[in-house]
Parts: C-alpha cells; structure tokens; sequence
C-alpha cells in the first residue's frame, strides 16, 4: 500500500492517483495515517459488502461474540517511493 505525506500529494495529484489505480493510498498528516485515497469502484465494492461494523455490534446476538482488533504501533507505516 503506497503512502504519502500531505505535501507530497498536494505537490502531485496526479501521482497520488496513478498510485491510486493499484491499491489505496494512505495520505499522512504529521507523520500520522489521515486519509485514503482510492478508485471509486474500490470505494462502492466496500460500502456494498453489507452490514457495517457498527450494525454487526447493535445486533443483540453480538454479545456472544469475543471481538479483539488487534493493536497497531505508534509509528506510522513506513513512506514508499513512487517515483
């Protein structure tokens, strides 16, 4: 997955979506994961996959589901050089 920081993508849209073609883009705001950028068709086949986390949880069967995400460090994932 290809990162950027928000200077690079403002400096270069048009690399941003090329990389965007392959996969999502993680855009970073001081060093932090901010935003992602991704195809609109990848976006639509997430949003239709169904019912959202927060919908699974509201089911009153979901009590008796154990639901552990698992922790991710402080430091954001590393840059990648797409030029």
């Amino acid at each position: 997955m290809a990162t950027l920081t928000s200077r690079e993508f403002n400096q270069d849209v048009a690399r941003a979506k090329r990389a965007a073609n392959d996969g999502p883009v993680i855009i970073t705001d001081r060093g932090r994961p901010a935003y992602v950028l991704m195809r609109h068709e990848a976006y639509q086949r997430l949003v239709s996959q169904g019912h959202g986390i927060r919908a699974l949880l509201a089911h009153p069967e979901s009590e008796d589901i154990t639901f552990e995400p698992p922790r991710l460090g402080d430091e954001p994932p590393p840059l990648v050089d797409l030029g």
